[in-house]
């Protein structure tokens, strides 16, 4: 494709074209002339030789936004056709997965925080907060608040999140701020040695004790949910401890043990036997008791420091609007013990 080097018009343009993108950083600009063989080729296969790093459908989002131009003129249909000769520039634009592990501040608060030290950070996460960047949330995530945080989160995994609450569950998390922090705490929730243990409030009459093991994987008739199938269609282990504190109007208020870590795993678990989550849409919990996200809260983890081996307890109070729904289930406020 010796044609697309440098063009005569290039050098004019990725001066004057070389604007900054959302957070002040220049966006390349590229241009050649279209060569003979190209002639009549769709506009989004000549620029993906212009640009071989960049997805085809990637491009074909850039002309869609106003990015690529033809002649000097913006053009936005990707299945245009070309004709030898023309010059045809694109402004790259990062992608949104780009832009995701930047810090931002005003994410991470210090009501946030519930243990610091150089090693380890527990989070009190809020309901509504996105832990990791992933498609339809690229920002603001506490992944995004965490780099803000500390510059040195940048060079480890994910930034040091060790495992994830789901949106709209709240309460506590681990987060690593060394690398021997993180594998520490990576080990010790794979050997089962953290003590990870919630508040729920699902629909029906939960046991008074009950051990669910129930493989759990991707849902067959949706990519959004997940579901107990078996082992030969996916599913991997899955076990959680079940215990129902009070029953009252149809809804149970239950405290629950994870001994494995699946996503979405205490929703799935439950729903499968017929509790659902109260609020949790996903899975079948109907809206009550005031509450508008998925009535789910992590409220104690137990583990030995990642570093010193010191045990450790956490224990966090449901923010408001979780604690006036169990109130109204169990009778009284949450006493710390009831983690």
């Amino acid at each position: 494709m010796g044609g697309f080097g440098p063009g005569p018009l290039e050098a004019a343009r990725l001066d004057a074209e070389a604007t900054p993108d959302d957070d002040g950083g220049p966006i390349e600009s590229r241009s050649a002339l279209v060569e003979p063989s190209q002639h009549g080729q769709r506009l989004d296969k000549v620029l993906v030789t212009l640009a071989p790093e960049f997805s085809r459908s990637h491009l074909q989002v850039l002309v869609e936004g106003g990015h690529a131009r033809v002649m000097g003129v913006a053009v936005r249909t990707p299945a245009r056709r070309m004709r030898a000769g023309e010059a045809v520039a694109i402004d790259l634009v990062p992608t949104q997965e780009s832009r995701a592990f930047r810090p931002q501040t005003g994410i991470l608060q210090p009501e946030h925080i519930a243990f610091e030290d150089e090693h380890l950070l527990v989070v009190l996460k809020p309901a509504g907060l996105v832990v990791h960047p992933a498609a339809g949330n690229w920002s603001g995530t506490l992944l995004n608040g965490l780099l803000a945080h500390r510059a040195e989160t940048a060079s480890l995994p994910r930034a040091g999140i060790v495992h994830r609450l789901d949106k709209d569950t709240s309460g506590l998390m681990l987060v690593g701020k060394t690398l021997p922090a993180v594998t520490a705490l990576v080990r010790a929730i794979a050997a089962r040695t953290v003590q990870r243990r919630y508040l729920a409030l699902a629909w029906g009459d939960v046991p008074a004790q009950r051990q669910i093991d129930a493989p759990i994987g991707r849902d067959p008739r949706s990519r959004l949910r997940m579901a107990v199938v078996s082992p030969a269609h996916g599913g991997r282990e899955a076990r959680t401890s079940i215990e129902r504190v009070a029953f009252r109007d149809g809804i149970s208020a239950v405290r629950c043990a994870l001994h494995t870590g699946r996503t979405h795993q205490i929703r799935v678990h439950l729903a499968h036997h017929g509790w659902p989550l109260v609020a949790d849409a996903l899975y079948g919990g109907r809206a009550a008791l005031n509450l508008q996200r998925q009535a789910l809260h992590a409220v104690t983890l137990e583990l030995a420091h990642p570093i010193t081996a010191v045990a450790l307890r956490f224990e966090a109070p449901p923010p408001p609007d979780f604690a006036q729904a169990w109130a109204q289930v169990v009778g009284a406020t949450i006493a710390p013990n009831q983690g």
